[in-house]
């Protein structure tokens, strides 16, 4: 039986490399033709790291990592919804200029949720 020090050393390990696969995604919506949105929601990263999340999520369950493990999914998925409602609004004519700042403001939003999970993570503190 592994001891449970380093069993939650392995789950801090992941939680970084969950984060930084998302932040990879974001990031790539920066430097890229394309909306940190929308790198971040279809990136293989951050799908890898939202099944990631969804796999581990039973052995986080207890401690401070199941909030930054929570944090992670409802980030990935609110902004899958501000995605689509972006995509609604651009059907219409009057509504494009909404949404693309509903893009530009979701992609600053998920870019300050990585931002403040991890340092969370760091300082060994939850999130949320």
């Amino acid at each position: 039986m592994a001891e449970p020090r380093a069993e939650s050393d392995g789950l801090v390990r992941l939680t970084h490399l969950i984060y930084a696969l998302h932040g990879f995604s974001a990031i790539m919506g920066i430097v890229s033709s394309a909306a940190v949105v929308t790198a971040f929601l279809t990136g293989w990263p951050s799908i890898l790291a939202v099944i990631l999340n969804y796999a581990k999520r039973a052995d986080v369950r207890g401690t401070y990592l199941e909030s930054h493990f929570r944090w992670q999914i409802r980030t990935f998925w609110w902004a899958a919804f501000w995605l689509l409602t972006a995509i609604v609004l651009l059907v219409t004519i009057i509504g494009i200029p909404l949404a693309w700042l509903l893009v530009v403001a979701t992609g600053i939003w998920v870019l300050y949720r990585i931002v403040r999970g991890w340092l969370a993570l760091n300082d060994e503190q939850p999130v949320g």
